[in-house]
């Protein structure tokens, strides 16, 4: 096997130029795993733990630039404030040694609907920056699954770091399990909530082909008491409801389809009524 750690991006760049088969490795948190179950090794791999120019984030005009380096840890402790949906994601990721390896952009690149990071990107509508030597382009997140892992990379591109808007109101994600934490999410939801627009963003995982929008619930925005009282009881159904019914779910070993459209129900009224409740004089 191929194997080379650059030190710059720049190198990282080249590298996959000249060999388009490349597997970027970071934390390895999925990677690994399959080569110790015995996948097939891919035929070169780039590690870039040590491009440290991808582990720091920027913050510019209401937007958050995050490294494609940072990890789960370091978003739970430094972004908890400025994207409290990620954050919140992040928390129930895996363990505390998966958490201080992995990586928002290791989730991207693996593309797995059950990504627990893809309904708070997608309900922040985030955009997705990916380089290769040709240049830069920038993936809005809608765009960027194209199927059960598999994404818009072309062959040449690494992603250089994921941009959302910061947190301009409550936000929150809640996902379905067998237990609290070390699982892959039978079913995930993220809401957003942009006081000042008056909108709301909804996102969901494990529950199609793709993580995926709900557009249906998101025009419910307007229904929203965004400046005082609780979330009236028959938009809270309705908006689970919506919720439900963009799903697409299959049967399989965590939970049936059925199970999964009664769960993203239940999960979307309980984010959505936390999230009103952290408005001002939302009555937490």
């Amino acid at each position: 096997m191929h194997f080379v750690r650059p030190t710059t991006f720049a190198d990282a760049l080249s590298e996959k130029a000249a060999h388009p088969s490349a597997v970027p490795i970071l934390g390895g948190t999925d990677l690994m795993v399959g080569l110790n179950a015995g996948q097939q090794p891919p035929p070169a791999l780039i590690d870039l733990s040590a491009v440290e120019e991808l582990t720091s984030f920027v913050t510019d005009d209401g937007t958050i630039r995050i490294g494609a380096g940072m990890t789960y840890s370091r978003i739970i402790d430094e972004l908890g404030r400025l994207c409290p949906g990620l954050a919140a994601a992040a928390r129930t990721v895996g363990s505390p040694q998966i958490r201080n390896r992995g990586t928002v952009a290791g989730n991207l690149g693996t593309a797995s609907p059950a990504g627990d990071t893809h309904p708070v990107l997608i309900a922040t509508r985030a955009v997705v920056t990916v380089e290769s030597v040709r240049g830069t382009r920038d993936i809005p997140i809608d765009e960027f699954y194209l199927g059960p892992k598999r994404n818009a990379l072309a062959p040449d591109e690494l992603i250089s770091s994921v941009r959302l808007p910061i947190g301009a109101g409550p936000q929150q994600f809640a996902k379905v399990g067998p237990r609290n934490a070390m699982v892959i999410a039978v079913c995930s939801v993220a809401v957003a909530l942009d006081a000042r627009a008056r909108t709301v963003g909804v996102g969901i995982g494990s529950a199609a082909p793709t993580p995926r929008r709900v557009p249906e619930a998101e025009t419910l925005a307007s229904e929203i008491p965004w400046r005082q009282g609780r979330l009236d009881g028959d938009v809270a159904r309705r908006f689970g409801e919506a919720v439900a019914a963009a799903a697409t779910p299959i049967d399989d070993v965590r939970g049936t389809a059925a199970y999964r459209r009664h769960g993203l129900a239940v999960l979307a009224r309980r984010a959505l009524s936390w999230a009103v409740s952290e408005l001002p004089g939302g009555g937490r």
